[in-house]
């Protein structure tokens, strides 16, 4: 007679535990039961294990009654594609996701053959889980494509209706069939959906959503806000949060409320999330030392993790600022309410003292959680004003006792950036102007002052003492991180500078201060914007990531954002990681947010990018409904690019970009020369370079789209070359008829 086998222990909560989380992906109850051969009854007692389990949030449960980590996807899924990340591939979301918080980063491969997918495509994809928490997806089958979207203006031509796409790259209008008009009017800003039809004439779309009036002093935000997906509305958890909150308490809190701490801004600013102070160090051992008081705003006080309003923060990454609105990361009830440091008000904050010696180095930093009460609220005109003799009622007071030690500091603090070769680029900024209606009354340069430069160095010390104390405790840290420049790139700016006369030898060790005494050689000169805006496209792009790779800009070995927790999600997320290290609080990181921060990190270096591209569009559209009354007029600019397509200019009094086609340049005919980066006319040797003054005549000014189209103007004066015909009938006798022809070397 055989022997049965062995009978297997039950397994303990452990065990099974064990088991489900050492796979991949979720795992199946029967799977389960069979990997430790249960039977019969006993699958009731297994059932209560994973009840237990899931009660405790150790395990959940998906579709196909399957079992996994907590936030874990199938091994199969239908993904939607959502968006793009930094390189340019596809990201994608769940369709389905029962989990708590934000559905895990999907990274679609692009292995697979055929077109890439678009933004809103359904596909059914293969997923790998990354140890990062993050998936990578291979398409398996493209379920549905996603109808083309269109942001545009609807108008009505002949009686018929149409949609003017608002993206300039998008060359085509659209017709609107009858009944398809979902309530739009003439100028209005909607969004549309192809729908295909016609195999002749315009395509055809539908109206999906009237957005808002497209003529109105606010379109140009509005667009912007709705061409980039920015979210403008909070759940109402959120703001229902955010309305009851209360005023911390000083219980607990380091009192900082007798130092005369000050928030400098600009003169528009609305939420002040940082205040300053400094005084000569009283340390006989650091003679002609600073000890600096950064105060930031106690953001995370409120705004706690895996909670609504920290919910909305993450989606939203940061706050947008356009000329007429912001789209803040926080309800105003907290952003400009009880987390901005307004002046003679008690409020929380997270501090950090620092002790600078006398050239700037950053000798030590202690870090605490306080309560302040900010003497004034100063702008950097003020301060600027107030440096140079001409204090106000509210500055006078403050001036020896305040503002004079923060200059001191910051004298120390330029010094070590000096020292450093930190990369200062001098690039023109310019602020749209308008009125209290919200009317556009003006476009106008921003002044670059002192005041501007010293909260700069506060703010950097802070950064690099927030970096620096998370590594000595070894806690998770989000890095601002800002890599060297690509060979490509670099080769890129030496060509730049070789069109205007600058030599940049090749096989130099590339470091941040190298690219400085470019920026130094050309200070004064008329091609400085030329060669500093070359320098800027040189650099890598900067972003967030819990992996150090230190910022080249800057020239620092580690630096993180910190001083930004109003508007930056990223500073938050330093904050909670403070709190925990140094045991300041109950309202620091969640258990296992440091294993998320590299796709925290991916998340917000796109929130941003979104954020750049949002404001520069609605900046360039002010920019260009500003100038539509000009067309015609001329105006002084530079060359800022030269392309297969025209020039690419600036105006020198506004800083608006526009186009000068080929066509538009004059009566020759022009080629463009990639290597010697200049377009040059047959005829006439008339050359055009990267940083030419040129006259240009507006002759084009689409204010739907944001874009400028423009003609050279006058008679061309800046470079000429000799014509190849002049060079061919030289009438001087050639000395070296009849000789051999020697090919010349090739430069190495």
């Amino acid at each position: 007679m055989s022997k049965s086998p062995p009978k297997i222990p039950f397994p303990t909560k452990e065990e099974v535990l064990e088991f489900v989380q050492g796979h991949k992906g979720p795992v199946g109850k029967r799977e389960i039961a069979r990997a430790f051969n249960i039977r019969g009854t006993d699958r009731a007692r297994l059932n209560g294990i994973l009840r237990d389990l899931r009660d405790e949030g150790n395990l959940d449960r998906g579709k196909g009654r399957r079992f996994g980590k907590p936030g874990t996807l199938p091994n199969v899924a239908v993904v939607e594609v959502s968006g793009l990340d930094r390189d340019g591939d596809p990201v994608a979301r769940p369709v389905s996701w029962d989990g708590e918080g934000p559905a895990p980063a999907i990274f679609l491969s692009t292995e697979r053959k055929g077109p890439a997918p678009a933004v809103g495509d359904r596909i059914l994809a293969r997923l790998s889980p990354n140890e990062d928490g993050t998936y990578t997806a291979r398409t398996i089958k493209l379920l549905q494509a996603a109808p083309q979207r269109i942001l545009g203006v609807f108008q009505m031509i002949a009686g018929k209706g149409r949609v003017i796409p608002t993206n300039r790259r998008i060359r085509t209008e659209f017709a609107i069939p009858p009944g398809e008009e979902n309530g739009a009017s003439k100028g209005d800003l909607v969004e549309a959906q192809a729908t295909g039809g016609r195999s002749f004439g315009l395509p055809e779309a539908r109206i999906a959503e009237v957005v808002g009036d497209a003529t109105g002093p606010r379109a140009p935000s509005l667009i912007a806000i709705h061409s980039n997906d920015i979210p403008t509305e909070f759940s109402p958890e959120a703001v229902a949060d955010a309305e009851t909150a209360k005023p911390v308490s000083s219980d607990g809190r380091t009192d900082l409320r007798k130092i005369p701490l000050v928030t400098i801004d600009g003169a528009d600013a609305r939420d002040f999330d940082d205040a300053v102070w400094a005084e000569q160090d009283p340390d006989t051992r650091n003679k002609g030392g600073w000890h600096l008081l950064v105060a930031i705003a106690d953001v995370s006080w409120y705004v706690r993790a895996a909670k609504p309003l920290d919910l909305d923060a993450h989606d939203r990454g940061n706050s947008v600022y356009f000329p007429d609105r912001v789209v803040p990361m926080l309800p105003e009830a907290l952003s400009n309410g009880l987390c901005s440091l307004v002046p003679h008000e008690d409020r929380g904050c997270l501090a950090v003292h620092m002790w600078i010696d006398a050239d700037g180095n950053l000798r030590r930093h202690e870090f605490v959680r306080g309560i302040m009460r900010s003497a004034a609220r100063l702008t950097y005109e003020q301060v600027d004003a107030a440096r140079n003799g001409e204090a106000d009622d509210t500055t006078g007071p403050l001036l020896n006792e305040v503002i004079a030690p923060l200059y001191g500091a910051f004298e120390a603090l330029q010094t070590a950036r000096i020292r450093r070769g930190t990369i200062d680029l001098e690039l023109p900024e310019r602020k749209v102007k308008l009125d209290q209606k919200g009317n556009l009354i003006g476009i106008e340069p921003v002044a670059r002052l002192d005041s501007h430069r010293l909260i700069e160095e506060f703010m950097i010390l802070a950064n690099v003492a927030a970096a620096e104390a998370l590594e000595n405790k070894n806690a998770p840290c989000m890095y601002r991180v800002h890599d060297q420049p690509s060979p490509e790139k670099v080769e890129g700016l030496r060509e730049t500078l070789s069109s205007v006369g600058i030599k940049f030898v090749k096989g130099q060790v590339i470091k941040p201060e190298l690219f400085q005494r470019i920026v130094a050689r050309v200070a004064g000169k008329p091609e400085i914007q030329t060669v500093n805006m070359a320098v800027l496209r040189s650099q890598a792009q900067a972003s967030y990531s819990p992996a150090n790779l230190g910022h080249f800009g800057l020239a620092l070995r580690r630096y993180a954002h910190f001083t930004s927790p109003i508007r930056r999600y990223s500073d938050l997320l330093v904050h909670r990681s403070l709190i925990t290290a140094y045991d300041l609080g109950d309202d620091g990181l969640a258990p296992n947010d440091g294993d998320r921060f590299a796709e925290l990190g991916k998340h917000i270096s796109f929130t941003e990018r979104r954020a750049v591209d949002a404001e520069r569009e609605s900046v360039d559209r002010f920019t260009t409904i500003y100038l539509a009354d000009q067309v015609g007029a001329e105006f002084s600019a530079r060359v800022n690019g030269v392309h297969r397509a025209g020039l690419f200019v600036s105006l020198d009094d506004t800083g608006a970009d526009g186009l000068v086609p080929m066509s538009m340049m004059g009566d020759d005919r022009f080629d463009f020369d990639g290597q010697k980066q200049w377009i040059k006319g047959r005829s006439t040797g008339d050359i055009y370079r990267i940083g030419d003054a040129v006259k240009v005549r507006l002759e084009e000014a689409n204010i739907h789209t944001g874009s400028m189209a423009f003609s050279i103007a006058g008679t061309r004066t800046t470079r000429k070359s000799t014509p190849p015909n002049k060079q061919r009938s030289s009438k001087k006798p050639n000395k070296n008829k009849g000789k051999r022809k020697h090919k010349p070397k090739t430069p190495r």
